[in-house]
């Protein structure tokens, strides 16, 4: 009989707990945007600090002369060709070779180690700085560039040799511009 009455309770137990509606939890959810900010606060001040380092490279380069480019990152020509010759553009492929040298001078990369390149114009992914770079050269042209982490490999670097948000010098000299006549824009 005993067993009855608590196979009852048990029942009644169990048909009460199953009719009555229980509430989905809802997710804690902290909306402040103190993270963003805080991150934007970070950025700021790592740009500022790769821009102190790059003016004061500048600086010491009184030899040359520096141009300011509009996408944020230095350069300079050590090999300046005058004539009005075409520049890369899109659907063109550039042929190239370059270096990569921390802000210090120390060669991360050589030419050698980089190989020659050839880069179908903003249609491969490649640094961004050097994206835009090498539009603004001309064929036989050096140039040397100074880009901001953010303008080279960025918070990732390149999973090798560069590291978390590095600046870079990078060297480049274009060899070849052909047009891509396999190109279906």
């Amino acid at each position: 009989m005993r067993i009855k009455i608590i196979l009852l309770i048990g029942g009644v137990f169990f048909f009460m707990s199953c009719s009555q509606q229980q509430q989905a939890r809802k997710p804690i959810s902290h909306t402040s945007g103190t993270f963003i900010k805080e991150s934007i606060e970070r950025n700021k001040i790592l740009i500022a600090d790769e821009e102190d380092l790059i003016a004061e490279i500048i600086k010491k380069d009184s030899l040359k002369s520096y141009i300011s480019s509009n996408k944020g990152y230095w350069y300079k020509y050590e090999t300046k060709i005058e004539e009005n010759t075409p520049s890369p553009k899109r659907g063109d492929i550039a042929f190239f070779d370059y270096e990569i040298k921390d802000l210090k001078n120390k060669i991360i990369y050589t030419m050698t180690e980089t190989k020659p390149q050839m880069y179908y114009v903003d249609k491969e992914n490649i640094m961004m700085g050097l994206r835009d770079g090498i539009k603004l050269m001309k064929k036989g042209e050096t140039v040397t560039f100074l880009f901001p982490s953010h303008m080279a490999y960025g918070y990732h670097g390149d999973e090798k040799k560069i590291g978390t948000n590095e600046p870079l010098i990078c060297t480049v000299s274009l060899k070849e511009i052909k047009v891509d006549t396999q190109a279906k824009n």
